[in-house]
């Protein structure tokens, strides 16, 4: 009943039976005597559930048990038609996932568990944090032999000694069923799964069709934008909140795989200006559009919210890290003589910041940036005439945005939605505008061009090599991971949303509204990893591509050989990769 584990080191295992005998003959031991029970235990038959303890943890306070459940997909008998690519197995995976939340939460001892209760985080299980998004996970992993649940399990203490009994009925038996119950064909209706992902199937599709139709975004008639609350991310009541509805110049219609007409407005390529009144819905309707690189689940309101993969959000970030770049595009002459084409700082200002957060998109290969007055620098943004007029262009350094923002589009294919509530600069030169007025859009473009005649600002354009691709490269030796207690090597250590710790060194992603979630970070950590391993001294842009690449053959499992449960991790987009490798302060760069 024993074998080898994918380390190498001997590993119990045998039956779900033996597992539960296991438990007892432990209990009442100190918390040590749990790491006999890493192994695999199989039920009988050909097309037997399998559970697999990988690594236990070290006491009831430590980080929770790694244990892997995998129900063979004859069992599950998930309808053939809803699992044809890879497209579908995220949308399965998905669903699954979210039953299982459900279904492991009435087994831990948590809120609405079976009340066991024990020390630190005994009996608690975890399938990892699922939001509004449906993104490729590591949660639930489905392939054409086996469906695979990698779970986080509290395993069960009085202090530090083992529950036998509990863990005995917690990993021979709740488990189990909980899996079986969320991931079987027949304990749940097959049209709710067909239903999740034909709409993932059709958002992707809409989505493909954005740049044929000269858009970088659309926004579904009846959306619920508004969220709850500022710090939910789930929709405000539809009784409350407006529906949204696309004014009649700017309406779209796609005919989408399933047969469905989706129908609502389109926001047009080039310069985009969303205007309006406070509290009216300019914001809200650019942070959806924010979170529209992601598709959404059914009733989130924003599921037809679709925005260009590619776009990405920027702002001013006061204090961030700039290492070897080329701001040139916005900032020249700098009265202490630095070279602002190779330019570097360890606290940039708001200006420096956003210029650096512009540059950095286009070097990630963004087609549509999506920029909010309220979080920007001004004098990155506007340098209006009464200003030009009592400082003189030779003393002034930096170049507005607004110089700039036509030949991007036309140049450089970079589309701009810029929110602006307090400026009218931009006017003469959008597009396209939006007025928002109680949540509702209204196509004003006409109008704001009658009302800004004559006061057209200047235009540059991009001299030779501007936004070219930098081919900036990490220095030999670049993320790799530094000593720690006995020689260690200590990795990056994600923590929670915004942070990641790595060599010593805090990166601070509290400014990269596009992060999805914890997991999502918690891959970005592994993925600089990664790039530390790989280094080869080509562009880190191309670095990030071959790293994502590998991720789409591999899975998410990609970052961490060697360990079949590789914990909770959410997919990550290659701008807020590169984001964490632009704001780590000690960056090394090698052009």
């Amino acid at each position: 009943m024993s074998g080898k584990n994918f380390r190498g080191d001997r590993r119990a295992g045998g039956t779900l039976e033996d597992l539960a005998k296991a438990c007892h003959g432990i209990d009442g031991a100190g918390y040590g005597a749990y790491k006999k029970l890493a192994g695999t235990y199989t039920e009988p038959g050909p097309d037997g559930l399998t559970v697999e303890i990988d690594k236990v943890q070290s006491d009831p306070f430590a980080a929770p048990s790694k244990v892997r459940v995998r129900v063979p997909r004859a069992v599950a008998d998930l309808p053939a038609d809803v699992v044809t690519d890879e497209l579908d197995k995220v949308a399965v995976a998905d669903f699954l996932a979210r039953r299982l939340t459900r279904t492991v939460a009435a087994i831990g001892g948590g809120k609405g568990g079976k009340g066991r209760k024990g020390s630190g985080k005994s009996n608690s299980v975890s399938v990892g944090f699922i939001g509004q998004e449906v993104l490729e996970r590591s949660a639930v992993v489905v392939t054409d032999e086996v469906i695979e649940v990698r779970l986080l399990v509290g395993l069960p203490a009085q202090g530090r000694r083992v529950l036998g009994r509990r863990a005995a009925g917690l990993l021979a038996e709740d488990l189990p069923d909980a899996v079986e119950e969320a991931v079987v064909a027949e304990e749940f209706d097959p049209d709710d799964l067909a239903s999740h992902v034909w709409l993932l199937r059709d958002q992707e599709a809409l989505r493909a069709q954005l740049a044929t139709r000269d858009l970088v975004g659309f926004v579904g008639n009846g959306a619920i934008l508004p969220r709850r609350a500022g710090d939910s991310d789930k929709p405000m009541d539809a009784d409350t909140a407006a529906a949204f509805i696309a004014p009649e110049e700017l309406t779209h219609s796609f005919e989408l795989p399933s047969g469905r007409t989706v129908t609502g407005m389109g926001v047009p390529a080039g310069l985009t200006v969303i205007v309006g009144g406070g509290y009216h819905g300019k914001s809200t309707l650019l942070r959806a559009l924010e979170r529209g690189v992601y598709p959404h689940v059914a009733g989130d309101g924003r599921e037809w919210v679709i925005t260009r993969a590619d776009a990405a959000s920027v702002r001013a970030e006061d204090g961030r890290p700039v290492t070897d770049l080329d701001i040139s595009p916005f900032i020249t002459n700098l009265p202490t003589g630095a070279d602002t084409r190779r330019f570097s700082t360890t606290n940039s200002s708001g200006s420096t910041s956003q210029a650096a957060n512009v540059v950095e998109a286009a070097e990630a290969g963004a087609t549509a940036l999506l920029i909010d007055e309220d979080t920007s620098a001004t004098n990155f943004m506007i340098r209006d005439r009464l200003m030009q007029e009592l400082v003189p262009g030779d003393q002034e350094p930096i170049t507005p945005y607004v110089a700039r923002v036509k030949a991007l589009y036309q140049d450089k294919g970079m589309s701009t939605v810029l929110i602006a509530g307090g400026s009218g600069a931009y006017l003469s030169l959008a597009d396209t505008v939006i007025a928002m007025d109680r949540y509702q859009p209204h196509e004003i473009t006409s109008r704001a061009h009658e009302i800004a005649a004559g006061s057209r600002p200047h235009e540059l354009a991009l001299g030779p090599g501007m936004f070219d691709p930098s081919g900036r490269a990490l220095a030999p030796g670049c993320l790799q991971p530094t000593a720690g207690h006995k020689g260690k090597p200590q990795g990056a250590k994600p923590r929670g949303l915004e942070t990641i710790s790595f060599a010593k060194s805090d990166i601070d992603l509290s400014a990269v509204s596009q992060l999805a979630d914890a997991p999502q970070t918690a891959a970005i950590a592994l993925c600089l990893e990664w790039l530390g391993k790989h280094n080869d001294s080509r562009p880190v842009t191309e670095l990030v591509d071959e790293l994502l690449a590998t991720i789409t053959a591999e899975s998410l499992t990609a970052l961490t050989p060697g360990r079949a449960h590789p914990g909770h991790l959410s997919r990550p987009r290659k701008h807020e990769i590169l984001a964490a490798v632009n704001r780590y302060r000690r960056l090394d760069i090698k052009r």
